[in-house]
């Protein structure tokens, strides 16, 4: 465990569940699920008994460094990254592999998403141990891909050589490919074929792999924060990554080096996951009634109504009449209702 670390993504921003989010409360900082903890909490106590406390980093921005230190005290202070600008996660990630080695060359990396939901929390725990166990026994990088429970075009996916597995764990295989956000037709095919996995943006390696995947397969990243090895940890340290870090490319750490490197795995994992990326994955994974209904708030009432999504925990008492397949949400006097079908249009309008 005192070899383990924890590097949470947290510098998105955006408006996918407005109005409850937007880009100056991002979803990660808000309690979506009217659970009283908010994403990036959720995100952080479900590696408890993984990661160390002291082990746990933050990537964010200035805009957001004071909101992650109010919901995560027990990280510290000089855990928690501010990138200068946003870059995409493949320069972040180099940035902080490099800190960390700096702190612990044998350490072992977890790197998460802030914002996802995991139901099966034990289940995960079991993965990521597996993963954790694999990768530092091997130079091999590994990623968690779910197994569709329906055609999506919103995820990237995985395709995986299920034939055989690893000798060393019999739940980890070889990754054939990655493949893009699908249309509907090639999502259809990808769950047809059964060895096609969602990718769900975590990824776990030794600290040593990542960074000689990122001086093999993109060096000039690399470079950029190598050479200022001797400033981390000192005083100079933010002053030099204000510097370098927007010179540096814009790039995903996927394009970087997952469809680079050779020694690809995946754990194929099946514990109730998603990214949050519209209020439909929400109401699908929020325990719906037997209605399809899923309601977030103080005193929602629903009568005749299915497959909605009421998310008002501002308002004392909700009632919702007659509705099929709608978003009704209030946050700070907005209001939003509408079908469910239309929501990635209905974005357009604010």
């Amino acid at each position: 465990m005192q070899n383990t670390h924890l590097v949470i993504l947290a510098g998105g921003v955006g408006s996918r569940l407005w109005p409850l989010s937007n880009n100056e409360h991002p979803k990660q900082f808000l309690d979506v699920l009217g659970c009283g903890k908010t994403l990036i909490q959720l995100t952080f106590e479900r590696f408890k008994g993984i990661v160390l406390p002291e082990n746990v980093w933050v990537a964010t921005s200035q805009e957001y460094r004071d909101k992650v230190h109010e919901q995560l005290p027990e990280v510290p202070e000089a855990n928690i990254i501010v990138e200068p600008c946003r870059r995409n996660t493949a320069p972040c990630i180099c940035y902080v592999s490099w800190k960390i080695k700096k702190r612990n060359p044998r350490a072992n990396v977890v790197v998460a998403p802030s914002d996802h939901i995991i139901v099966d929390v034990k289940a995960f725990k079991e993965a990521i141990k597996d993963c954790l166990e694999f990768a530092a026994e091997t130079d091999a990088i590994v990623t968690l891909g779910i197994k569709p429970t329906h055609p999506e075009t919103g995820y990237g996916y995985i395709k995986a050589d299920l034939s055989f597995s690893s000798s060393r764990k019999r739940n980890i295989f070889r990754v054939d490919a990655f493949r893009e956000k699908p249309n509907m037709e090639t999502a259809l095919e990808y769950v047809k074929q059964n060895n096609f996995l969602w990718n769900s943006g975590i990824f776990i390696w030794s600290v040593s792999t990542i960074v000689n995947a990122f001086r093999v397969y993109h060096p000039e990243i690399s470079r950029t924060f190598e050479d200022i090895f001797s400033y981390y940890d000192d005083p100079e340290e933010q002053a030099m990554i204000n510097e370098r870090f927007p010179l540096c490319e814009s790039i995903s750490v996927d394009y970087a080096i997952m469809e680079k490197a050779e020694e690809i795995f995946v754990y194929p994992a099946n514990f109730g996951w998603s990214d949050l990326g519209s209020w439909d994955s929400l109401r699908k994974h929020s325990n719906p009634d037997k209605y399809g209904n899923v309601a977030i708030g103080n005193d929602v009432n629903f009568y005749e109504t299915h497959n909605t999504i009421v998310h008002t925990s501002m308002l004392n008492k909700v009632v919702v009449q007659g509705l099929d397949g709608y978003i009704v949400v209030e946050k700070d006097g907005n209001l939003l209702i509408c079908k469910l079908s239309e929501e990635e249009r209905i974005r357009l309008f604010h």
